[in-house]
């Protein structure tokens, strides 16, 4: 009996355990549902959640201010009138909007234009900051 009170004890800790690991892990979901801990972030062109290091458009630090260059993402809208462009330590994505027919997308101080055959350059006050 001994032996048994001792498995049933032995086993309810490891189900405990398993249960609070499983609570941390993942237990960092934002308001749409994405963990960040799996490199998740919300898309609000794509609605949905995705892994910014996993998009096709990335832009590399012009001028990095350390010893690391940063990255930057771009996802457009299926109608392309939309770009949102995720940059590294911003809480909230940049959405751009296609001025006209053309293909320069703006927001403020950013602007987004094509560089070279298949690149894009993201400038603030006309200045070049990604590429």
């Amino acid at each position: 009996m001994y032996y048994n009170m001792k498995k049933a004890i032995l086993f309810s800790a490891m189900f405990l355990g398993s249960f609070i690991f499983a609570q941390k892990v993942g237990g960092d979901k934002d308001a749409h549902g994405c963990i960040g801990s799996a490199g998740y972030t919300y898309s609000q062109i794509k609605n949905d959640c995705v892994r910014v290091f996993e998009q096709k458009i990335k832009l590399t630090e012009v001028k990095p201010k350390g010893s690391s260059t940063s990255m930057a993402a771009v996802i457009f809208s299926k109608d392309l009138k939309k770009a949102e462009v995720f940059l590294p330590g911003s809480s909230k994505n940049l959405i751009l909007t296609r001025l006209g027919k053309g293909k320069t997308w703006k927001n403020g101080s950013y602007i987004l234009v094509p560089y070279k055959k298949s690149g894009y350059q993201l400038k603030k006050d006309n200045i070049i900051i990604y590429q």
